[in-house]
């Protein structure tokens, strides 16, 4: 491991489909207008996979580019964890489908389902699986988390509570040495609140059937204000508790980068827990909820438009359906990049 001990983000890659839905398309859908849509959440297009396009290659592309940005070879990653709620199957993991789509024979291969936290708590996991000494010495010093999502297969065009905000995507992260890396990474669950979003049918409580066929009991069903409430609250808690861990104020954080319910909910989240705009990196408005893949993306888009300095602070928030929650400050550094 590099001598400063840390364990950080050294690549990052997205993939988002070709199709994309204008607000106008989803409105005639479900009663209301692509103003409506605007107003109400911020959201001003989103992506749509084609047909027979899978969450396993969306997500195989963005790794491809994570893999590409962190100057290694697949043959390099000991560890692959993906996170979805929209998996190509209910078994085996869409994370081994992934692995033999990259031909990445040496990676563990595994899924996480902790919804739009899933790739905070893939972070968590493969920082520790790093740590681990016995993976040291067998050489695997670089794992991949990737969340990925492809909600339009699970929408009811009609619902404008879901079919405004969720849509499809994927975005990867290379963890590996790092002269900057992670502070702890907080997480936390309340199973209590399960039933606020959730997709009711196709699993062992109730299968498959005509009646949930018919019921459209396959799809997203989510209450939109139980949710609003939940992002309220926990995003203080969760952005307090990582600075407090990190030993940081508000005002040493660089970037807030965050899952993306809308801009319009992030925004007034981010601004009631004391931070500036300027600070919140905001990329909801360009691809919607893309669920697990919605903070890497941010964390990318980030990087890719040159947000991100080499010792910069980033505050890592995520929440989602479980419900689940965590927090992280990841300081950035590449191989080549010296922390000041």
């Amino acid at each position: 491991m590099d001598a400063a001990g840390g364990i950080g983000v050294v690549g990052t890659g997205a993939c988002v489909p070709e199709r994309v839905v204008s607000n106008a398309e989803v409105a005639a859908r479900c009663g209301v207008s692509a103003a409506w849509i605007e107003a109400r959440t911020g959201v001003r297009e989103r992506h749509q996979a084609a047909g027979g396009e899978a969450a396993s290659d969306l997500a195989a592309e963005a790794v491809r580019r994570a893999v590409k940005d962190a100057g290694i070879s697949v043959e390099d990653v000991g560890l692959l964890v993906l996170a979805t709620s929209t998996p190509d199957e209910l078994g085996p993991s869409t994370a081994c489908r992934v692995q033999a789509l990259l031909g990445a024979e040496r990676a563990v291969a595994f899924d996480v389902a902790a919804a739009c936290t899933g790739w905070l708590f893939g972070a968590r996991v493969a920082h520790d699986y790093l740590a681990a000494d016995a993976v040291w010495r067998e050489g695997a010093r670089y794992a991949v988390v990737v969340g990925v999502e492809v909600y339009s297969r699970f929408l009811n065009p009609s619902d404008r509570a879901t079919s405004v905000l969720f849509a499809d995507g994927a975005a990867a992260t290379v963890l590996g040495p790092s002269s900057g890396g992670f502070q702890p990474i907080w997480l936390g669950s309340d199973g209590n609140a399960a039933g606020d979003v959730l997709i009711p049918a196709g699993g062992s409580r109730r299968p498959a059937s005509q009646d949930t066929l018919a019921g459209l009991e396959h799809t997203v069903h989510m209450d939109g204000r139980a949710v609003r409430d939940f992002i309220l609250d926990i995003f203080d808690v969760a952005a307090g508790e990582a600075l407090r861990r990190a030993g940081l104020q508000r005002s040493g954080v660089d970037l807030v980068v965050t899952h993306q319910p809308n801009p319009a909910l992030l925004r007034k989240a981010a601004a009631d827990a004391g931070f500036r705009d300027e600070q919140v990196v905001v990329t909801g408005d360009e691809v919607g909820n893309i669920g697990a893949a919605s903070l890497p993306y941010a964390l990318t888009r980030a990087v890719a438009s040159g947000r991100v300095r080499p010792g910069g602070r980033l505050l890592l928030v995520g929440f989602g359906a479980g419900v689940t929650w965590g927090s992280t400050v990841l300081t950035w550094a590449r191989d080549e990049e010296v922390v000041a």
